[in-house]
């Protein structure tokens, strides 16, 4: 049994969808550090922004651009939400319907960080795993603190003033590959990316890669410890049937992303909010600026202790013999830290 240590995780991450035109978001048990938003109903960019790097900064997971000012977009990240300029595209332009998945980081100030060679500027919530880490590369083989106390299963990492590729680091493919956020592509195996060196409690590595490590260059790092009950990183081999394969996460999941690591592929993200009931087909692209796709045949279903793909049309979720890593956050746990299962809604 995955007994949580988080009975309730809306304290820590939810998906909010909301009209375009609004002007602030109000509905969350937190102060939100990370948001992440996109528009559903049309082709715009990802928009993601967070407390270290200021409310108004963007940058987009579907484009390798450098970080940009949008005083129009997210203004401000408040005690139960964000609010917004309200004429966005890319997060509240009237019209238009979105969404956006909110994490929750330090109850404080963001703080100096000297454990690795590099010194960073770090929020981090180590009760849920999470931390945002604002760093400058040096263009050599170097570490950087994340302040999570344990070791991430997964490291995203974004040169905020350069044109670079998204890198991801993923515990299921090891510290010797990479996968970019912003691509299809498969798998990419060199050194450059992390040293060839996993993440420790206190650092992450860097190899010489000028995506993640430019010298001079201002970086930012998503990193994700997986916490039992409320978050889990790991890998599933597809089977290519509407049986597909069951992947155990101890909870029901509220949000998933998954990528096909051995094949170029979308990265696919789903939710619990654009899809309410079993299968969950409503889908984005983290790669992609499309519109929602919302095709039947294609979907998985969020069970109360993990997901189970439900389709043999669909190589990014469950190609025969295919291999995939995922990130998934939880809606429910499947037992509460009292030992008292939960019933799945």
């Amino acid at each position: 049994m995955a007994y949580t240590t988080i009975d309730k995780p809306t304290d820590y991450f939810e998906t909010v969808t909301y009209a375009g035109g609004t002007t602030d978001i109000s509905s969350l048990d937190f102060q939100p550090d990370w948001v992440w938003g996109k528009k559903r109903d049309g082709a715009e960019n990802h928009g993601i922004f967070d407390s270290v790097r200021g409310a108004t900064k963007t940058i987009n997971s579907n484009t390798t651009s450098a970080e940009t000012t949008r005083g129009g977009s997210l203004t401000s990240f408040d005690s139960n939400g964000w609010s917004m300029g309200g004429a966005d595209g890319i997060i509240s332009a009237s019209g238009n319907d979105y969404v956006a998945w909110a994490w929750r980081g330090s109850d404080s100030s963001a703080v100096s960080n000297t454990d690795g060679s590099i010194t960073s500027t770090v929020s981090a919530n180590t009760t849920a795993g999470f931390s945002i880490v604002s760093y400058t590369g040096t263009g050599a083989n170097a570490t950087v603190g994340h302040g999570l106390g344990v070791a991430p299963k997964m490291v995203i990492v974004k040169s905020r003033s350069g044109a670079y590729d998204w890198l991801v680091y993923h515990d299921s493919i090891g510290n010797g590959k990479a996968v970019k956020l912003n691509t299809t592509n498969a798998e990419l195996t060199s050194s450059v990316y992390w040293n060839s060196t996993s993440p420790t409690s206190s650092v992450f590595s860097l190899g010489t890669s000028t995506a993640g490590n430019s010298s001079s260059a201002t970086q930012i790092a998503y990193c994700f410890a997986e916490k039992k009950g409320f978050s889990k990183f790991g890998s599933y081999t597809g089977n290519g049937s509407t049986d597909g394969t069951f992947v155990y996460t101890g909870f029901k999941p509220a949000f998933v992303m998954i990528k096909r690591t051995d094949s170029a592929t979308n990265w696919m993200m789903h939710d619990n909010r654009r899809s309410t009931y079993n299968q969950v087909t409503t889908r984005l692209y983290a790669n992609l600026s499309n519109a929602e796709d919302t095709g039947g045949a294609y979907g998985l279903d969020f069970l109360s202790n993990g997901m189970k793909m439900r389709t043999n049309l669909e190589a990014s979720w469950n190609a025969s013999g295919g291999s995939y890593i995922y990130m998934c956050f939880a809606e429910n746990p499947f037992v509460t830290s009292t030992s008292i299962p939960c019933t799945a809604r």
